[in-house]
């Protein structure tokens, strides 16, 4: 495959990014958020998204530089040694893997009622056969069936927030302008600034799975402009939805009456009489679930045959070709486990388990930024304007602040103390790991030594791809090549 002729497109990458992005945590967890902060939860939206955009740019520059498989997990790694590598990739595969089979399940209970004759865990484990199968299709077949499920979210999105304003200036005949609404007896802050913060933690995951983004640029076309411009697009499109949708919401329905048993949009548009229209985004919410699955498992596949390649998996993982197979079916089999654990664990331990998730994807964003600093500080600005991320080292410090704050506020939510704990007992426990298995570790990188690639002071310049360097490299036979 000649660079530049095939691969990913930005537009396919940010499709692939926004399948990920928009699932339940948004139609169903924003409501616990949107509850928790009343109308300021507008401010959280805002605040979550310039986190995304700093730890999404910070991941652009190193990827632009060495479009790595593993992505942040292999930059880890090249900062600070193969041990972070190593527990960051199976700190996020594992909380992934046990968070998408919770997904699993809760397809499974909407699912049921069109196939009654199924349980849940069959069907359960169906949707996560069939996720896997999917996956084996490839990342350019993948991503086209990822675009098809996103337009569908995000037109169901757009719709809502048509048919909000709708009501809310009065074009419905049969039913009187909404105007403010119930804005009208909402406080802004009706739990201070602590309610805020108390949402921040939801928001942060509905914007969760945005690293796709890294993970898919290996495969990315011209991954030097594909990437940053992907990225533009999802950040400028994720944060723009949410909050159009979340301020068309405000209006029609009081904070106080959201609950996570019930999609936002379907109770305000079910409050106002268009129970049809709440059927219908249920259906979206089906989609929404299966599309981020789909997403999930291409970076999981993609993470384990990273870590397979550098020694830090099995050796019978590994896969020599574009697509890896093993990695996708040993992911889908890990898959199946946790949606057994579901059924045979008591309640409390599984919950305790599936909540690592959460402190898995926080981890590796702050990860992502430690990473990056580190890089620019060795390595400087990359060339050719690749530097995107402004402000920095303070947009760095700032992003690094946050989401150390947001981990740290894990205990002050319902349920999330779990989470923290079980993702530093998996921290902790793959670190016993590495250290048991280090005297008898064999393995290289795949590519060579990629420490020396992007961060050793040594290296006069950055491996970029072959367009870049037989411009900006003087070398002759890469200019011939051209």
């Amino acid at each position: 495959m000649k660079k530049g002729e095939q691969g990913l497109s930005a537009w396919q990458l940010t499709m692939l990014a926004l399948g990920t992005v928009v699932g339940g945590s948004f139609f169903l967890g924003s409501a616990v958020a949107i509850r928790s902060a009343g109308p300021s939860i507008l401010i959280s939206y805002v605040l979550g998204g310039l986190l995304v955009y700093i730890v999404l740019f910070a991941l652009s520059e190193m990827t632009v530089a060495d479009p790595s498989p593993g992505s942040f997990r292999t930059f880890a790694g090249q900062a600070f040694g193969p041990m972070a590598g190593f527990v960051v990739g199976w700190v996020y595969w594992t909380g992934l893997v046990l968070a998408m089979s919770s997904e699993a399940t809760a397809v499974s209970i909407f699912l049921r009622a069109w196939f009654p004759g199924l349980s849940v865990a069959m069907l359960g484990a169906l949707v996560i056969i069939a996720v896997s199968l999917l996956n084996l299709l490839g990342a350019d077949r993948l991503s086209k069936l990822e675009s098809g499920l996103a337009i569908v979210k995000l037109l169901a999105i757009v719709g809502f927030s048509v048919l909000g304003l709708a009501l809310i200036s009065g074009a419905f005949l049969n039913i009187p302008p909404v105007g403010v609404g119930a804005l009208a007896t909402e406080p802004l802050f009706p739990a201070g600034i602590g309610g805020i913060a108390g949402s921040m933690l939801i928001v942060m995951f509905t914007y969760a799975g945005f690293e796709v983004i890294g993970l898919a640029a290996s495969e990315a076309r011209q991954p030097h402009k594909t990437v940053p411009r992907a990225i533009t697009l999802t950040v400028v499109g994720l944060v723009g939805l949410y909050i159009l949708a979340v301020a068309v919401v405000l209006p029609l329905i009081p904070t106080g009456l959201l609950t996570a048993e019930e999609s936002l949009f379907v109770a305000a548009l079910r409050r106002w009489g268009l129970g049809w229209a709440g059927t219908a985004i249920n259906i979206v919410l089906i989609s929404a679930i299966l599309s981020t699955m789909l997403a999930a498992m291409f970076g999981l596949g993609r993470m384990i045959r990273s870590l397979a390649e550098e020694g830090h998996a099995p050796e019978w993982i590994k896969d020599r070709g574009d697509i890896p197979y093993r990695g996708i079916l040993f992911s889908g089999a890990a898959m199946l486990v946790g949606l057994g654990l579901g059924f045979i664990l008591p309640q409390q331990v599984y919950l305790f388990l599936v909540s690592s998730g959460g402190f898995a994807l926080l981890f590796s964003y702050t990860v992502i930024l430690v990473t990056h600093y580190k890089f620019r500080k060795i390595r400087g600005c990359p060339p050719r304007g690749n530097c995107q991320l402004p402000g920095f080292p303070y947009t760095s410090w700032f992003a690094a602040v946050g989401l150390t704050a947001i981990i740290a506020s894990m205990p002050l939510i319902p349920g999330q103390a779990y989470g923290l704990l079980a993702g530093l007992i998996l921290a902790g426990i793959y670190t016993g790991v590495y250290l048991l298995m280090k005297p008898g570790r064999k393995g290289t990188p795949a590519r060579g030594n990629p420490a020396q690639a992007v961060f050793s002071p040594l290296r006069p310049q950055y491996e970029f791809s072959e367009e870049i360097t037989g411009k900006e490299s003087g070398d002759p036979a890469a200019k011939k090549e051209k």
